[in-house]
């Protein structure tokens, strides 16, 4: 008798923007370590691949094929997001005072906008232009006049890649 092994689910691939509370904060790129840090620890448990990230002073945008194992875009992020803040608050950049304060007052810590804007990505050309969004976004905003200018860009990782498969 043969005994075949059921078909491995498919990943999907969405694109994301995920941004502070207050547009005018500048955390994430003061404290990209952390952030590294927080996305290097959840992955190691809720795995995703990264297509494309950019990490702007206030907000993110990135692309990820995320496998089906059991946990959901919004937890992925809300682990980001948590031991992303919870970086900070030992790094002594959030008091617990003053988190305790924007709790009371806005009903969650204060560092992020609550939950993450998600669209699933049903083509490679969808995928494509959501990867030059994120690459061209820091133009968009007026912090570099060149997507490589940008040093906290997946685009450093990928543009070779893609030179030396075009060779």
């Amino acid at each position: 008798m043969l005994i075949l092994s059921p078909p491995s689910r498919p990943a999907s691939t969405y694109f994301f923007t995920a941004r502070l509370f207050g547009r005018n904060r500048t955390l994430l790129t003061d404290h990209i370590d952390l952030l590294r840090n927080a996305v290097k620890e959840v992955r190691a448990t809720q795995p995703f691949a990264i297509d494309a990230w950019v990490v702007l002073p206030d907000h993110m945008h990135a692309v990820w094929n995320v496998p089906v194992d059991g946990t959901t875009c919004g937890q992925k992020w809300g682990a980001i997001k948590g031991t992303f803040t919870r970086g900070l608050r030992r790094a002594k950049v959030l008091s617990s005072t003053e988190m305790r304060a924007a709790k009371e007052v806005l009903g969650h810590a204060g560092v992020w906008q609550p939950g993450v804007q998600q669209m699933k990505l049903v083509s490679e050309a969808q995928r494509y232009a959501c990867i030059t969004y994120c690459w061209g976004n820091p133009v968009k905003h007026g912090i570099v006049s060149e997507p490589h200018d940008w040093p906290f860009s997946s685009i450093h990782r990928d543009q070779p890649r893609m030179a030396m498969a075009a060779e």
